[in-house]
């Protein structure tokens, strides 16, 4: 499947960065809300069909298998024209209220730890995780609702030849939150620390495996991973960074290493303040850490100055700045986070995903201002520090 130059351009814009390289300038991307979409192609008049990759020729996209446990259609309990609520192939029930921007888990199907060690997950490697359409929670759900997600490959081939796409997985810990609940997790961390640590070894040789599948599925066609994963809120880890180290990291590494082993670059994207497992991300080999949410103390220019080229720095523009709307500031935040960007290991981003909140023509502004001053050699002005 040939590609454009200006894919294989962007390609190496974006492995240049990965390795601590200079390339033609900074690369850009994000991850956009279905309903910033809407609104931004109503403010800059644009066709029905119209995507920020495409219009804005942006520098990699990310794209999601079925990632599910259970692979199965959604059931529907109940639906009208406010909201609709099903149940996932994680056995999870959830309410998506369609004028809310996120879902809401109601009910677990897995609500005791008795159950949890019971369960049996589908196939990893099952076909129709790869190469048929289907229902799949992470795809379906979120600030829209889609049935009947189109296949994973198709999705593939279609961005290859313009884009570096990357492929992504959940871990362990994201895994738990849908398949258990947020609250479920962290009590059962602390009533049973083991027996939760010997069902988290076998979600995460689930996960493995379901990593290698991809890979293989791919054919080749991938760039690189992402790693999703939240163990970390605005103010500190969600629970003992032991109990991570002891459980949780060990399946990250492998499939980092696994990434690896085919040549494909990682990016982990774990919300929330991390500085206390940082360095283990380091340790790991992990390319580059992503969204380094300023709400929680994650700032990119500190940790290129304390880490520099150890580790790569995707994303850490204030989503908070953007949705004020005020072009002043988004200037200085946009030019002082490029700093990061000195001597490579730096892809701008939002610092989690690009919001209704946000205006088209902020967004817009945003991509002219990266263009222009993102260019290397970079010149920044007053906006310069010393890396």
């Amino acid at each position: 499947m040939e590609r454009t130059k200006n894919c294989l351009a962007k390609l190496e814009r974006m492995n240049k960065a990965l390795n601590h390289e200079e390339p033609d300038r900074v690369p850009i991307s994000d991850f956009f809300w279905g309903s910033f979409v809407t609104n931004w192609r109503k403010e800059l008049n644009l066709p029905a069909d119209a995507s920020p990759y495409d219009y804005y020729d942006l520098d990699w996209i990310v794209t999601t298998p079925n990632m599910d446990p259970l692979i199965r259609p959604f059931e529907t309990i109940r639906e009208n024209s406010e909201e609709v609520v099903i149940k996932t192939g994680f056995l999870a029930t959830l309410r998506k209220r369609f004028d809310f921007p996120m879902p809401e888990f109601m009910a677990f199907d897995i609500d005791t730890i008795e159950k949890l060690e019971a369960f049996e997950f589908d196939d990893p490697a099952a076909p129709a995780r790869f190469f048929s359409s289907g229902d799949n929670q992470i795809a379906g759900v979120g600030d829209g609702f889609e049935r009947n997600s189109a296949a994973w490959i198709d999705t593939v081939k279609k961005l290859h030849p313009d884009f570096p796409v990357y492929g992504s997985i959940i871990e362990c810990s994201e895994c738990l939150t849908r398949l258990i609940g947020q609250e479920n997790s962290l009590f059962w961390i602390g009533m049973y620390p083991d027996r939760l640590g010997e069902c988290i070894n076998r979600i995460g040789q689930f996960y493995l495996d379901c990593t290698k599948a991809q890979i293989k599925a791919a054919g080749g066609l991938l760039d690189g991973f992402v790693i999703w994963g939240d163990v970390a809120y605005t103010y500190s880890m969600l629970f003992d960074p032991q109990y991570w180290r002891e459980y949780f990291k060990p399946w990250v590494k492998a499939m980092i290493d696994e990434c690896h082993k085919n040549n494909l670059p990682v990016i982990y994207h774990g919300c929330g303040n991390v500085n206390m497992i940082f360095e283990d991300f380091i340790g790991m080999g992990l390319d580059a850490y992503n969204p380094l949410e300023v709400k929680a103390d994650m700032d990119a220019v500190a940790l290129k100055k304390r880490y520099g080229s150890q580790i790569g720095y995707c994303g850490n523009n204030d989503i908070k700045v953007w949705e004020t709307g005020d072009l002043e500031l988004i200037k200085r935040e946009t030019l002082k986070k490029l700093n990061a960007a000195k001597q490579g290991g730096f892809i701008f981003q939002s610092d989690h995903s690009v919001s209704s909140s946000v205006s088209g023509k902020t967004y817009d502004y945003i991509v002219k201002l990266v263009r222009e001053y993102g260019k290397y050699p970079l010149r920044l002005g007053e906006y310069d520090l010393e890396i």
